[in-house]
């Protein structure tokens, strides 16, 4: 009788060793686990960047942010989209600013000379080309900058935009318009008394110029061809403006000197300004009319 209590106890007490022994092991996975997804979550910090952009790059831009976060959901991208002449206007007087995507070298020249630029980040990522639009069926007379002056009105951005200055070049290189110095300087009431008066509206960015055109406000316009991009069905393209004219349409990036950011910030900054140099966003830019067959 005594001999089989003590059996019984000592498979009791034997048991409870080995209960005790799994859960020992059990609570070891579930640590490692934890301190793996704490480093996960670490890794992952939520952040905001801030990145200027031409405003002819806010539709596909939006597109790739979307894109990123589909892997970086942690990382809030805050588009400012302005004409380049804005925005680097905005980063001199202290704006915070990321990453600046230019539709033009001249600001990207000058944001440089500023001592902005992070060093070894300059690159050009797309080309573009002028166009001259008007609503379908408008029944204009104007086939190109040839005839612009056949309009009655127009829709132009300023010489500091862009598309502008790029229009002003194009003009000045067809015998349609004079320019004594930069053609960036060449007023808007110059433009019009050189077509014979005729009524233009000036735009402070590209797609206040392609408002214009699409409501009906003015007969004409000048922007890019990728602003055309979801818009086919109610603009014409009267004419592509060839590079002759106006020259290369060069959009660099950078990422921009931001003593406020914070080491997160930072590298999701970098990380952001890589995805959008990568042939998976080449492949958007280029469903968006963009040409990305440049030198970077």
């Amino acid at each position: 009788m005594k001999n089989q209590m003590v059996k019984r106890i000592a498979s009791v007490l034997l048991a409870g060793v080995m209960v005790v022994s799994l859960a020992a092991c059990g609570g070891n996975k579930k640590t490692e686990t934890t301190d793996t997804s704490d480093k996960k979550e670490s890794s992952k910090k939520e952040t905001e960047i801030q990145v200027f952009i031409a405003a002819s790059l806010n539709t596909v831009m939006t597109e790739l942010a979307k894109e990123y976060n589909e892997d970086h959901p942690e990382v809030k991208i805050t588009f400012n989209a302005d004409s380049s002449g804005t925005l680097l206007t905005q980063i001199e007087e202290g704006y915070e600013c990321d990453l600046f995507f230019s539709a033009a070298q001249k600001q990207m020249d000058q944001l440089e000379a500023d001592g902005l630029v992070v060093d070894g980040t300059r690159a050009n990522v797309l080309n573009n080309q002028v166009v001259v639009i008007s609503l379908k069926d408008s029944g204009t007379k104007v086939t190109g900058l040839e005839n612009l002056q056949d309009a009655k009105s127009i829709a132009l951005a300023g010489g500091s935009v862009p598309v502008g200055k790029y229009t002003r070049q194009a003009l000045v290189n067809l015998g349609s318009l004079k320019a004594d110095g930069e053609v960036d300087a060449i007023t808007t009431r110059q433009v019009s008394d050189a077509l014979g008066g005729v009524e233009i509206s000036e735009e402070d960015n590209v797609s206040k110029v392609l408002t214009a055109v699409v409501e009906g406000s003015c007969e004409v316009g000048t922007t890019y061809y990728s602003d055309t991009y979801g818009y086919e069905d109610k603009l014409d393209i009267l004419q592509v403006v060839s590079y002759d004219l106006t020259g290369d349409v060069i959009y660099p990036i950078c990422q921009v000197q931001n003593d406020e950011a914070d080491d997160a910030q930072t590298e999701a900054a970098k990380d952001f300004y890589k995805f959008v140099l990568s042939d998976n966003a080449k492949k958007v830019f280029d469903a968006y009319y963009f040409d990305t067959n440049v030198e970077r």
